[in-house]
């Protein structure tokens, strides 16, 4: 069971994942996976690419800034990182705010680990309303700055956007 921690505005936080990728669309797979849980306990790691994983796009190495050599150096297997987030998340919703990227790239890694994933991955869209979507963009910018992050990171992106969340809910 998750515990659930509230922030400043006393709205209850909400897990959240964030997937940083080889690229965009066919061929490509996760390089590295960040999630806040509930409880605030927040992890992140590089994944390891699986020998038949071979897409790169240089576009997207220039958003996240991870090289291929990093993988290598830092990453962890596949199969490591699917049972850590297995243990971790394990019978929670966990929000995300590009989810059809975010389930292929689950799926991508799940499927090469020959495992299940004991959580469910939902969108935001799924959790707030559409006014609250509306405003949840700018609410992610202000999150950012006050946790003055500036590296485009999975565990970075996937903290600010559980702030933003929070605070949209909120109705600041």
């Amino acid at each position: 069971m998750t515990i659930h921690a509230e922030n400043r505005t006393g709205t209850r936080l909400i897990p959240v994942l964030d997937i940083e990728a080889s690229g965009f669309g066919r061929g490509s797979y996760p390089i590295e996976i960040g999630y806040v849980r509930g409880d605030s306990q927040a992890w992140c790691t590089l994944v390891v690419p699986a020998p038949g994983w071979t897409h790169w796009d240089s576009a997207a190495q220039a958003v996240h800034g991870i090289g291929r050599e990093t993988l290598a150096r830092h990453g962890r297997s596949v199969i490591q990182v699917a049972q850590a987030l297995n243990e971790a998340l394990a019978e929670a919703t966990v929000y995300c705010d590009g989810w059809a990227h975010d389930y292929a790239w689950l799926a991508v890694l799940f499927d090469e680990a020959g495992l299940v994933p004991r959580f469910r991955l939902e969108s935001v869209g799924r959790l707030l309303a559409e006014d609250q979507l509306a405003r949840l963009d700018a609410a992610r910018v202000r999150a950012m700055a006050s946790l003055g992050v500036q590296r485009h990171r999975a565990s970075n992106d996937a903290r600010a956007l559980q702030l933003a969340i929070a605070e949209v809910q909120a109705g600041l």
